[in-house]
């Protein structure tokens, strides 16, 4: 996710089932307002750090990462303790009544998390989301990559992705071409906000050129 580091003026991000592990590269996104990234690889809450620094963060999706820990209490007032202006976190919305308790459940976060040593260009955080990313079931892949792409749609007023589109495919074309295209989507959509008209344009230009070189192929 490094490249978020030259997009400071992304709004949304959705980077769920990505096996991410650190958070560094959003800490310049100021104008991020809504972050999505469950079923991921954060193994803790001092990732909350990078986040901090976000003014117009209000919408932060964080379940089903290690970090979450066995006390959903405790990671939920740690969350909110540390990012107070959220409005929702993992789909459920923020009371006033929380966010005073956090002050005294939460744990404050003041330090980034320390890095693990990296052996053979490999870290273990990195070796275990390689391997705990052929675990997750191609639906649920397809599921979640379908959701949040709909979601970057609709932001952009675009037509969402039929789920039906690709049914027909097998457990491995789902686990990876659909997962990777949706991604994909994602992140083209998302850049789309970065480009002005004559950058738009171009893009048009593009996929009318490859729409009308797939038509006459498939003819």
């Amino acid at each position: 996710i490094s490249i978020c580091r030259d997009l400071p003026n992304i709004e949304v991000i959705t980077f769920s089932v990505n096996g991410i592990s650190d958070l560094e590269p959003l800490h310049q996104c100021q104008n991020l307002s809504e972050l999505y990234l469950r079923k991921n690889n954060i193994t803790s809450l001092d990732e909350l750090f990078y986040l901090k620094t976000l003014p117009r963060l209000r919408v932060l999706w964080l379940a089903e990462n290690p970090c979450c820990g066995p006390d959903p209490h405790r990671y939920r007032m740690t969350v909110l303790r540390n990012l107070p202006s959220l409005q929702k976190l993992d789909n459920q919305a923020v009371t006033e009544e929380e966010l005073s308790q956090a002050l005294v459940d939460g744990v404050e976060i003041t330090a980034p998390p320390a890095r693990r040593s990296v052996e053979n260009g490999w870290s273990e955080s990195t070796a275990s989301s390689a391997a705990g990313s052929t675990t997750e079931p191609e639906s649920e892949l397809l599921n979640c990559s379908l959701e949040e792409t709909n979601k970057t749609q609709e932001e952009l007023d675009t037509k969402p992705v039929p789920r039906n589109k690709y049914s027909s495919f097998s457990p491995q074309e789902t686990d990876c071409s659909c997962k990777k295209r949706n991604n994909v989507l994602s992140a083209i959509l998302l850049l789309m906000k970065e480009l002005d008209a004559e950058g738009l344009e171009i893009i048009q230009q593009t996929v009318a050129r490859r729409l009308q070189k797939n038509e006459l192929q498939e003819e």
